[in-house]
């Protein structure tokens, strides 16, 4: 597992994007990040630049225990849809209550958050990213849909249907 990525999106700058990072930091331990707005959407009213949401990246053991406790809101239980062909998988937490050990701050409100899981295998992906002799990865180093299955299912016990 490479990173589990937190993410509240919000729409606007303000005391709601505000009340998004500090949930965040609380239940992760990390500090949040903005994030901005990368196209132009005159229908709500946000131009290219400005702050919508926060995000949070885990690592590590922060990222496995993390994502243990966000699995215990969906009883370990995902759909075959949630996961992409490249193996990552991603999941909403409706309300951050229901996550164990997490109490309801009424200055913040009743917020939901997704959760991204991003799979990699080790080595050989710093060749691809780098600027100079930059190659491609081997179809064979790759991760699948089937991979990002069969991860789930061993080493988080989540159930895939």
């Amino acid at each position: 597992m490479d990173k589990v990525t937190l993410n509240i999106g919000v729409g606007q700058a303000g005391e709601e994007l505000e009340n998004a990072k500090t949930l965040l930091s609380r239940l992760s331990g990390k500090k949040a990040v903005q994030t901005l707005a990368r196209v132009r959407n005159p229908v709500f009213k946000i131009k290219k630049g400005d702050p919508i949401g926060a995000k949070v990246t885990l690592r590590g053991k922060d990222a496995i225990a993390f994502l243990k406790r966000a699995l215990h809101v969906k009883d370990n239980k995902l759909s075959s849809r949630s996961f992409d062909r490249e193996g990552n998988f991603s999941f909403g937490v409706p309300e951050y209550i229901e996550l164990p050990d997490a109490k309801y701050d009424p200055k913040i409100g009743i917020i939901g958050f997704d959760v991204c899981v991003t799979l990699r295998r080790k080595g050989g992906w710093r060749n691809q990213r780098r600027r100079r002799a930059a190659s491609q990865i081997s179809p064979k180093h790759r991760v699948g849909k089937d991979d990002g299955v069969a991860f789930a299912q061993e080493h988080l016990g989540v159930s895939v249907s």
